[in-house]
């Protein structure tokens, strides 16, 4: 499969004159079009863009979008089709899916979180690993993309988890403190604003990072990735064939790793961020 779509991509590349980095930048982009087999070319809706509140909103479906799409059918399919028949004990993929869902419960996100607080944003912390881990994973299949490497999806995920940290901090807290214990206790009463200041802008940060971290590595593993192969390319000859495609499946299955341990490292920081909201003593 790697030596027939870096074969077509040679061939593409020679016909448009395009360079190795215009080549790895058409494959990581997010297009309006969908290419899910060598050839094959499907157009996706396009709407025009409206501005709101002077940004300039553009709803129209891009193949990213029908990624999400399709890990969103993914996730929902392999819980319904393991659990439709409730068995006292799992067997098969579906004890594995509950080894899974335990872990992210006991070991993630009561250990972060408290016994009660814990329980009861697992099915957040459970619905975002398993998302993460498709949607990483699907860009390791030839028909599909990484949606995971669109700085706009890992912001809206990172999102969800900085708006959660606010509404339930705040509803725990109330409103003037859950602001008022972003600074630490002790603090003299002139410096006040500006610690406050410093830890709100920390307290954003840290969510911007969980947005750039689940990017930065999806992308870079598939530009590495696109890179071996485009050796090939490059120099033009498939004697480099053996040397290119090696070292390709030796990035492909660091990938895998990569994808599992950036699914596990969002759900833990997720779980930090709001438990530390909702437990201000800790």
């Amino acid at each position: 499969m790697i030596s027939e779509t870096t074969a077509a991509a040679a061939d593409s590349l020679a016909e448009h004159e395009e360079t190795i980095g215009v080549w790895i930048q058409h494959h990581l982009q997010n297009s309006p079009e969908w290419h899910p087999f060598p050839g094959v070319h499907i157009h996706l809706p396009h709407f025009s863009s409206f501005n709101f509140l002077g940004m300039n909103i553009d709803l129209s479906i891009t193949n990213h979008v029908v990624m999400l799409w399709f890990a969103s059918f993914i996730l929902l399919t392999m819980f319904w089709l393991s659990f439709r028949r409730i068995k006292k004990v799992p067997t098969g993929f579906a004890n594995a899916l509950e080894s899974l869902v335990i872990f992210i419960r006991d070991d993630i996100a009561i250990a972060n979180m408290g016994e009660k607080e814990g329980k009861r944003f697992t099915p957040y912390l459970v619905t975002a690993f398993f998302f993460v881990l498709i949607s990483n994973m699907m860009g390791l299949i030839p028909i599909f993309t990484t949606s995971t490497g669109n700085i706009n999806v890992t912001l809206g995920l990172a999102a969800v988890t900085f708006f959660s940290t606010q509404y339930f901090g705040v509803k725990e807290q109330g409103l003037i403190g859950y602001y008022k214990n972003l600074v630490p206790h002790g603090v003299p009463l002139l410096l006040w604003p500006l610690m406050f200041v410093i830890e709100l802008m920390g307290l954003i940060a840290k969510h911007v990072a969980l947005t750039i971290r689940l990017f930065a590595n999806m992308t870079a593993g598939h530009i590495v990735l696109f890179a071996f192969l485009g050796l090939i390319i490059m120099f033009k000859s498939f004697y480099v064939a053996p040397v290119s495609i090696g070292f390709g499946i030796f990035v492909y299955f660091l990938e895998m790793l990569v994808a599992l341990i950036q699914a596990y490292i969002f759900t833990v920081l997720s779980s930090l961020f709001i438990g530390m909201s909702v437990n201000p003593e800790h």
